[in-house]
C-alpha cells in the first residue's frame, strides 16, 4: 500500500513538474523568437502605432490594432455571456428541481462541445445576415457578430462553474437566510452570489482568457482586416487570427515578417497571464472562509 502511494504521489509530482516545463518552454521560444523582431523594431513603435501592416509594402507594426480587436471581440463576447451565464447558475442552484438540474445542465455544457469552426460558420451565415436585417451599414465582416457568437459559446464555461461555485455555499448560509425570512430571490443575490463570489470571478476571469484566445470564430466571420477602432460594424483583426494567418506558410521562415508572429504571440500571452493573475488576486481577495 505504502509504495502505490509513493507512486502515486510521484506522478502526481512529475506531471506537475510536467505542466511548469511546457510553460517554461512556450516562454523561452516567445522571448528567443521575439528577441530577434524587438532587435529591428522599436518596442516603443510596437506598443504605441496604430498601424498594423508587416506584410505590406509601406510596413508598420503597431500592434495596437490587433489588440483593439481581441479585446473588442471579447467584451461583447463577455455582454453577452456575463448576465446570461450568472442567469443560469442562480437559476439552477436557486429554483430549479433537482430533476431537471441533473437534465438541464449537462445538455448546456454541450455548447462547449461544439466544434469553433461550426460556430465560426453560424457567426457568418446566420447571426451577421440576421444583424444586417436591422443595423443599417453592418459590414458583412464585423467584430459585433463574432462577439456574439463567442458568447455563446462560453456561456457554459459561466454557469457550469458559478454554479458550482454556488453549490459549495454551505447549506447552513441559506436555512440561516430563509429561517430570518429571506425569499429565494433574496437568499441568492444577497448571501449565495457574495459567499461564492471568488468561484463566480474565477469563472468570468478564465471565460475572458478563453474568448481572448478564440481563433476560428474570429478568423471566419470578423474580416482579418487589422485595425484601430472600437466600432463593432466593422472588419477587425484579432492577435490569434493573425497569428494563424501568417503561420499558414506564405511568409518566409525566419523573415521579419515572419517573427511578428511571435512577438503576437508574446503580448497575448503577457495579456492572458495578467488576467490569470489578477484572477488569483481576486480569488484570495473575496474568498470567504467558513469554519
Amino acid at each position: 500500500m505504502r509504495l502505490k502511494e509513493k507512486i502515486t504521489e510521484a506522478l502526481l509530482q512529475l506531471s506537475a513538474i510536467f505542466s511548469v516545463l511546457i510553460t517554461v518552454a512556450i516562454l523561452y521560444v516567445l522571448i528567443s523568437e521575439s528577441y530577434f523582431f524587438f532587435s529591428r523594431v522599436s518596442f516603443f513603435e510596437f506598443i504605441t502605432a496604430t498601424e498594423w501592416t508587416p506584410l505590406f509594402t509601406q510596413k508598420s507594426y503597431g500592434i495596437l490594432p490587433l489588440v483593439t480587436g481581441t479585446v473588442l471581440t471579447s467584451f461583447i463576447a463577455m455582454l453577452v455571456a456575463l448576465p446570461i451565464g450568472l442567469t443560469i447558475a442562480i437559476y439552477l442552484n436557486v429554483y430549479a428541481s433537482p430533476g431537471f438540474k441533473k437534465v438541464i445542465k449537462p445538455v448546456i455544457e454541450v455548447l462547449a462541445a461544439v466544434p469553433t469552426v461550426v460556430y465560426g460558420y453560424f457567426a457568418l451565415m446566420i447571426v451577421t445576415p440576421f444583424l444586417q436585417g436591422f443595423i443599417p451599414g453592418l459590414s458583412g465582416f464585423n467584430s459585433l457578430s463574432p462577439g456574439i457568437v463567442m458568447g455563446i459559446m462560453i456561456i457554459p464555461m459561466i454557469s457550469s462553474l458559478s454554479e458550482d461555485a454556488l453549490h459549495a455555499v454551505p447549506q447552513n448560509l441559506r436555512e440561516a437566510s430563509y429561517g430570518m425570512g429571506a425569499t429565494r430571490f433574496q437568499t441568492a443575490f444577497r448571501v449565495l452570489v457574495p459567499a461564492a463570489s471568488s468561484g463566480i470571478i474565477v469563472s468570468i476571469i478564465l471565460a475572458v482568457s478563453r474568448a481572448v484566445g478564440e481563433t476560428m470564430i474570429v478568423a471566419i466571420a470578423a474580416g482579418q482586416q487589422p485595425r484601430f477602432t472600437f466600432n463593432p460594424f466593422v472588419p477587425i483583426e484579432t492577435m490569434t487570427t493573425y497569428i494563424v494567418k501568417v503561420s499558414l506558410g506564405d511568409v518566409v521562415h525566419g523573415s521579419l515578417e515572419y517573427q511578428t508572429i511571435f512577438a503576437a504571440g508574446i503580448t497575448l500571452f503577457v495579456l492572458t497571464f495578467a488576467m490569470n493573475i489578477i484572477s488569483f488576486y481576486l480569488k484570495r481577495k473575496f474568498q470567504e472562509k467558513y469554519e
